[in-house]
């Protein structure tokens, strides 16, 4: 089964920017829906971004025209870029993957997905 390893969080100063990396052990391309979930201490998970094979993405609401999802098909890679962060994005970032028929993904940002990475922390300073 399909493995990720996520890496790329840290700490920063609120405003600052963070790129987080995903690597999937299998090829992606057509295959999976990708996105990431976060975990913010006393908090259930949070759907935050999810792209398909094709492109397209969702967000949500909360980071909406400061995160962006990417994939980079031909070396199985997924990023998270993260602008203009605030307190409340400090959380537990976790690479996910849903194996889905031409690698698209359902409507929305939800935590429906079959294969987690390990996480990366995320700490923003206010």
């Amino acid at each position: 089964q399909i493995q990720l390893v996520d890496s790329g969080g840290g700490s920063v100063q609120a405003g600052g920017s963070l790129r987080l990396s995903c690597v999937a052990s299998d090829p992606i391309y057509r295959k999976y829906c990708m996105g990431y979930v976060r975990q913010a201490p006393g908090k259930q998970r949070e759907g935050v971004a999810r792209i398909a094979s094709d492109g397209s993405t969702n967000y949500a609401d909360s980071v909406k025209g400061r995160f962006t999802i990417s994939r980079d098909n031909t070396k199985n890679i997924v990023y998270l870029q993260m602008n203009n962060l605030t307190s409340e994005d400090t959380a537990i970032y976790y690479c996910a993957a849903a194996r889905r028929s031409n690698g698209h993904c359902t409507a929305g940002v939800g935590v429906d997905f079959g294969y987690w990475g390990q996480g990366t922390q995320v700490t923003v300073a206010s």
